[in-house]
């Protein structure tokens, strides 16, 4: 993976401690519940990072794409994929319609990429326009 230029956990105004809740539960119930929500902040966290590396890949495609003129999408491939994700989401007990419409957002995100990729090389400027966290 890509080495990233993290700030401290420190250094923004998150406040991973930030509940209505506070002052209205039992304490030990709120330091259980904080601790769970400790976990869902990092994977949360993982997650950004990990769609930056599969958006920064998809970016690549969109590239390749673009030089030999192929189209945005390809249906036989997000019909696979979707399929694949739904076994995938099945095995790990999360719900398979869920994973379709989280996959099917993405798509629809890298086939707007690939287009606009498409539509810089087509202007003949060619080159790869600067990424943003997500493209």
């Amino acid at each position: 993976m890509t080495q990233h230029n993290l700030p401290s956990p420190d250094s923004d105004d998150y406040d991973p401690s930030a509940s209505s809740l506070a002052g209205q539960v039992d304490n030990s119930v709120m330091a259980e519940l904080l601790s769970i929500r400790s976990s869902i902040d990092n994977i949360d966290a993982t997650l950004v990072y990990l769609l930056a590396e599969r958006f920064k890949a998809t970016q690549k495609v969109g590239f390749l794409k673009a030089a030999h003129r192929l189209p945005a999408g390809d249906p036989g491939r997000e019909t696979a994929q979707i399929a694949r994700l739904r076994r995938l989401a099945e095995d790990a007990h999360l719900d398979p319609a869920f994973a379709e419409k989280f996959l099917n957002f993405i798509i629809g995100e890298v086939i707007r990429h690939h287009e606009a990729i498409a539509e810089d090389h087509q202007a003949g400027s060619g080159q790869h326009p600067q990424a943003s966290a997500l493209a």
